[in-house]
């Protein structure tokens, strides 16, 4: 199947397809006489896989780890469980600053009149200055 079809089929976009192939995520494709990328089913299964795990959060690097570990029939699966539960605490680090982020927007949100004068708590905390509780 031609590029577009392994794209609608996967649901990675064309243009992400030729980025994994450039960085060796997935294998070049084969050609046609014409030069024209094609791609078998295995490799749309492969792009759902990479689809999946970027779903979830995983870097590239750690897609490339995890297709590794997939396509090795003599993985442990010790292995993906812990690149797995490492991945948990990145996504806990990431939602404790997420809710740091809001906190401070809610506070300064909240100290802000929201009406017609200049004085704005939220540009002050922007700009670093103290905004009193």
């Amino acid at each position: 199947m031609n590029i577009g079809l392994a794209a609608k089929h996967s649901n990675v976009n064309a243009k992400t397809i030729r980025y994994y192939e450039s960085i060796g995520l997935i294998p070049d494709a084969s050609r046609t006489g014409n030069g024209y990328r094609t791609y078998s089913d295995k490799d749309v299964e492969t792009l759902r896989f990479i689809h999946h795990s970027r779903n979830l959060g995983f870097s590239v690097k750690d897609v490339g780890t995890l297709l590794d570990l997939w396509r090795n029939q003599k993985r442990a699966s010790a292995d993906v469980k812990a690149l797995a539960l490492s991945h948990i605490k990145e996504v806990d680090r990431k939602i404790e600053e997420l809710r740091k982020v809001r906190d401070t927007l809610t506070h300064l949100t909240q100290r802000c009149h929201g009406d017609d004068r200049p004085d704005c708590p939220i540009l002050k905390g922007l700009a670093g200055e103290t905004v009193d509780a």
